[in-house]
C-alpha cells in the first residue's frame, strides 16, 4: 500500500486524509507544525461561510460537496455545519442585476435559490435596514461551517481506519531520489513516503518552491471583526446553536456578517490590499494567538464600519470589541490550485483553498492520487494552468492583489486587467494599434476584439440593411457593432485574422508519430503535408483539450493546442525519442478567410493555391513573395483560407504584404468577437468553455474526431468502449428576438423546468440572431423550444440542426 504523507491538518489536510481512507488507502500520516486542529493555519479563524454559488461549475460543484459532506459530520461539542442559508442583499440596480445573474448561476448549477423582494429580505434578516435594500437572493441551503470540528471529525474518522496525526512537527524539506518523491525530512526524523501532498495552505508556496515549483499564490490579510452584545440579538440563539440568521452579504459595500449568539461577526474585503511577508511572519504574529492571526488595523476598518451602521441600524449601539486581519491565500484568478508536480512525481498540492470547498477539492484531489482522473472537471484549478508569464513574482503579486479588491465586485465576463497589459504581443501588434483595436486579453496576450478602422465599413453596411441588435446595457459592455461588420465582410469579402496567441508546440523524432497515435483519438500518421482534428483524452474518455495536428515532414509535427496543460500532459507521456518545444512565442500567424483569399494570395505564392491542388486539411511550406511560411488550409470561421504561419521576425512584413494585396478586394482586419460569432455559425466547438474533460467525445457532438478502429489503442479508448450513450449533449440554439443576447452560464429551462445551460453565444450577422450553444438532455429534439434566463428576463429560443450556416460546407470548400 503507497505511504501518503500530507502536509497541513488544517481543513483541507484533514478532509484528503478522510477521502484517502475511505477509499482505501490508510498509511496516511498527517503532519503540522502546530498544535491540532488549531495548528495556526486559516483555518484556525476562519468564519465558515459556505456559499455554493459561483460563475465556476467546478467551484460550485467543490463548494455543494463540502456542504454535503459537513452536514452529516458528528462532533462532540455540537455542529459541523449549520445550514442557516445565505442571503445577499442589493442596495444598487447595478448589484441587483447582478443578483438576478447570480440566480442564473444556481439555476444552471443546480443550486436552490430565490429572488427576494426588500420585504421578503426583511423577513430573513430583521436587522437589515429595509430601505436601503433594493432586493435580495436566497439560498437555504447555504451555511456556516465550523471549520476546527469538522477538520476533527475527519481527521478522527481517518484514524479509526489507520491514518497518523502528528502535530508539533515541522517539515524542514523533501527527500527524493531525482525522479519521485521517497518522503518528508521533519524535526523529528525523515517520513518514508511514496506520495507527498502539500495542503500547507499560505505556508505552501513556501514549501513548494523548495522542490522547484511556483505556486502563484499570495497569503493576504483579511480583516475581521466581533461586536459587542446586539440588544435584538439577545435570546435569539443558544451558545450551541451560534446563529440562526441567515449569512448576510452586502457586497455593494464588500461586507459580510454572520451571527456568534448574540454578537455579529463582520468581514471586510473594502480595505486596501495587505499582502503577508512569510519571511517576518512569526515574528510579527508572536504576540498574537496563532500565525494566522495579524494585528487588527482600525483605520482600514473605519470606511467599513460605518458601511454596516447603514445597513444595520442596530450596530449603531455597539462596537469592534474583538478583531484581528486573518491570512487567507488569493491567486491571480480567483481558483485553487491542484495537481502533481511535473518534474518530481508523487509531490502533490491542494492549495488556495477555502473552507467553503475543502471538501471537494479534497475528494476531487484523491480521486486523481487513487484513480489518476478525479470525477470533476478540474482545468480551472489546475496547476500547470499558468502561462509563464502568470508565474513571474510581480505578476502573482499584482494580480492576486487585484483579485481581493474584486473578490465582491460585479465582474462582466469580457472585463479584462488594466494592469500589466501588453506583456504578450504578437508581430502585427503595432498594425492592429494604428488601425484602432480594442484589445481582450488571454493568455498574457493581446488580442484585438474590433477594429475603430472598420467603423465607416460598419456603418455603410448598416446603411445597406445590415441589422443592428439593440443591446442591453450590461450586453454592450466591452463589445461594438463594428464586430458585427467585421463578421458579415469576413463571408462575404475577405478579412485578416491575427491567429498568433493560439498555443502550437513542435512535436519532433523517431517516435512522434507513434506517440501522437497513442495520445489523441483521431489518426494523425497520414501523409506528410496532412493537417488533422483530434482529441486528447483522459483515462475516463473525457475531452482534456482538442487539437490540430499537422506534419509538415515524416518525423515532425505542428501541434495547435489550448493551454500550457496540454504541454503538461503531453510532457507526461512522451517518449525519449520525442522532443517537445513550444514554439507559440517565435512565430506567428495570420488567418485569411473569405470567399477572395486565394484571389488575394494566389499571386503572391510559387504553389498552386486552386482547391485542386491544395485540399482542405492539407499544409504546405512555400513562400509568400519573399517570406518564407507554412500555409494550412484550415478555418475555424467557415471560409476559404488559410492560416499563415511564420518566424515572428518576418510578422511585420507578412501582414503588411496580405494588407496591400488585398487592398483591391476590401480586406479588413477583423477581430475576436467577429471570430467567435463566425466559428459558432459553423457549430465549431471551444475547449473549456464548450466542453471539458466532464464531457465525453459523442456528447460535445466530436466524436467524428475519433477512429476507434485505428491500429494503436489511445489514451481514453477503453472508456469510451464501455460508455453508455448520453444522457445530454452539446446542442445549438437560435434565438427568436433578434435584439436578445447571453454571454454564457445562463439557465435553459423547457416547460418552466431548467433542464441544462449555456456555454457560449455570438451575434450572427448571416441570420440576424443570436446563436448559442447548450447542455440540454439527449432527449430535446431539433425544433425544440426553449427558455433562456437572462439577468432578470427570459429570451425564448429554439434548437437547431447543426451547423446553422452553411451545412453543406460549400463555402469552406471552394
Amino acid at each position: 500500500m503507497p505511504k501518503v504523507v500530507v502536509i497541513g491538518a488544517g481543513i483541507v489536510g484533514t478532509s484528503l486524509a478522510d477521502e484517502l481512507t475511505a477509499r482505501g488507502w490508510t498509511d496516511v500520516t498527517v503532519v503540522d507544525r502546530g498544535p491540532l486542529f488549531a495548528t495556526g493555519g486559516s483555518t484556525s479563524h476562519a468564519p465558515g461561510l459556505v456559499f455554493q454559488t459561483n460563475p465556476s461549475k467546478t467551484m460550485t460543484a467543490f463548494a455543494r460537496y463540502t456542504v454535503e459532506k459537513f452536514s452529516a459530520l458528528e462532533h462532540p461539542h455540537g455542529w459541523a455545519f449549520n445550514p442557516v442559508g445565505g442571503l445577499e442583499v442589493a442596495t444598487t440596480p447595478t448589484r441587483l442585476a447582478d443578483l438576478h445573474r447570480k440566480a442564473g448561476w444556481a439555476q444552471s448549477w443546480g443550486i436552490e435559490g430565490r429572488l427576494l423582494t426588500p420585504d421578503e429580505c426583511l423577513a430573513l434578516h430583521p436587522l437589515i435596514d429595509r430601505d436601503r435594500v433594493l432586493g435580495g437572493f436566497h439560498t437555504p441551503a447555504d451555511g456556516l461551517a465550523k471549520a476546527l470540528r469538522a477538520a476533527e471529525a475527519q481527521a478522527r474518522r481517518a484514524e479509526a481506519r489507520g491514518a497518523t496525526l502528528r502535530p508539533h512537527t515541522e517539515v524542514l524539506g523533501i527527500v527524493d531520489n531525482g525522479r519521485r518523491v521517497t518522503g518528508v525530512r521533519t524535526t523529528d526524523g525523515v517520513i518514508d513516503a511514496d506520495v507527498v501532498v502539500c495542503a500547507a495552505g499560505f505556508w505552501g508556496a513556501q514549501l513548494a518552491r523548495q522542490v522547484g515549483l511556483v505556486l502563484p499564490l499570495v497569503p493576504m490579510a483579511h480583516q475581521y471583526a466581533r461586536t459587542g452584545q446586539i440588544a435584538e440579538l439577545v435570546g435569539r440563539n443558544s451558545d450551541l446553536a451560534e446563529a440562526g440568521l441567515p449569512i448576510l452579504r452586502h457586497q455593494d459595500q464588500d461586507l459580510y456578517f454572520r451571527e456568534h449568539v448574540d454578537r455579529l461577526g463582520i468581514g471586510s474585503y473594502s480595505h486596501r490590499p495587505m499582502p503577508v511577508d512569510m519571511s517576518t511572519l512569526l515574528s510579527d504574529t508572536a504576540d498574537e494567538a496563532m500565525p494566522s492571526m495579524l494585528p487588527f488595523t482600525d483605520e482600514d476598518f473605519a470606511p467599513a464600519w460605518r458601511a454596516a451602521v447603514d445597513l444595520i441600524p442596530a450596530l449603531e449601539d455597539s462596537k469592534v470589541e474583538e478583531a484581528f486581519n486573518g491570512i487567507f491565500s488569493f491567486t491571480p484568478d480567483g481558483m485553487s490550485i491542484m495537481g502533481e508536480h511535473r518534474e518530481l512525481a508523487g509531490f502533490w498540492v491542494a492549495e488556495a483553498v477555502w473552507v467553503t470547498h475543502s471538501a471537494g477539492v479534497a475528494r476531487a484531489t484523491a480521486e486523481w492520487i487513487i484513480d489518476g482522473t478525479p470525477s470533476i472537471d478540474t482545468h480551472e484549478c489546475d496547476l500547470y494552468r499558468f502561462e509563464d508569464v502568470a508565474r513571474s513574482p510581480r505578476f502573482i503579486m499584482q494580480t492576486s492583489s487585484q483579485a481581493f479588491v474584486e473578490v465582491y465586485d460585479v465582474i462582466h465576463p469580457h472585463q479584462y486587467r488594466t494592469a500589466l497589459r501588453g506583456l504578450r504581443t504578437s508581430p502585427f501588434h503595432s498594425r492592429q494599434t494604428e488601425l484602432g483595436a480594442y484589445f481582450f486579453e488571454g493568455g498574457g496576450w493581446e488580442r484585438p476584439a474590433w477594429f475603430e478602422s472598420n467603423a465607416a465599413l460598419a456603418q455603410q453596411l448598416f446603411d445597406d440593411g445590415l441589422a443592428v441588435p439593440q443591446r442591453d446595457e450590461w450586453a454592450s459592455q466591452f463589445w461594438s457593432p463594428i464586430s458585427i461588420a467585421e463578421a458579415r465582410w469576413t463571408r462575404e469579402h475577405i478579412a485578416m485574422y491575427d491567429m498568433t496567441p493560439l498555443t502550437r508546440y513542435e512535436v519532433a523524432g523517431p517516435g512522434a508519430a507513434a506517440f501522437l497515435q497513442r495520445m489523441t483519438t483521431n489518426n494523425v500518421d497520414k501523409s506528410v503535408g496532412s493537417v488533422t482534428y483530434t482529441l486528447l483524452l483522459d483515462d475516463t474518455g473525457g475531452v482534456r483539450s482538442d487539437l490540430t495536428v499537422a506534419r509538415l515532414a515524416p518525423d515532425t509535427f505542428q501541434v495547435g493546442a489550448n493551454s500550457p496543460m496540454d504541454f503538461d500532459w503531453l510532457t507526461r507521456h512522451k517518449p525519449a525519442d520525442v522532443v517537445m518545444r513550444d514554439i507559440t512565442g517565435g512565430t506567428c500567424c495570420l488567418g485569411v478567410w473569405g470567399p477572395h483569399a486565394r484571389a488575394v494570395l494566389a499571386p503572391l505564392c510559387p504553389d498552386d493555391l486552386s482547391h485542386e491542388a491544395f485540399k482542405y486539411f492539407r499544409a504546405i511550406h512555400t513562400h509568400l513573395d519573399a517570406i518564407p511560411v507554412t500555409m494550412m488550409r484550415v478555418s475555424y470561421v467557415g471560409e476559404l483560407g488559410w492560416e499563415i504561419y511564420t518566424s515572428a521576425e518576418y510578422g511585420s512584413a507578412l501582414w503588411d504584404l496580405v494588407a496591400d494585396a488585398g487592398a483591391a478586394y476590401g480586406i479588413i482586419p477583423a477581430g475576436r468577437i467577429a471570430f467567435n460569432s463566425l466559428r459558432i455559425e459553423k457549430a465549431y466547438r471551444s475547449w473549456g468553455t464548450d466542453m471539458t474533460a466532464e464531457h465525453l467525445p459523442a456528447a460535445a457532438g466530436l466524436e467524428f474526431a475519433v477512429r476507434m478502429a485505428k491500429e494503436c489503442d489511445f489514451v481514453g479508448k477503453a472508456a469510451l468502449e464501455q460508455a453508455a450513450a448520453p444522457t445530454s449533449v452539446l446542442r445549438s440554439i437560435v434565438f427568436d428576438d433578434p435584439d436578445a443576447a447571453v454571454l454564457g452560464k445562463e439557465p435553459v429551462s423547457v416547460d418552466g423546468v431548467c433542464v441544462g445551460y449555456v456555454t457560449s453565444a455570438g451575434y450572427s450577422a448571416t441570420i440576424g440572431r443570436t446563436i448559442a450553444y447548450a447542455w440540454l438532455p439527449a432527449h430535446i429534439d431539433v425544433g425544440r423550444a426553449v427558455d433562456v434566463a437572462y439577468r432578470g428576463a427570459t429570451h425564448t429560443a429554439t434548437v437547431h440542426a447543426e451547423p446553422v450556416v452553411d451545412p453543406e460546407m460549400t463555402r469552406i470548400r471552394r
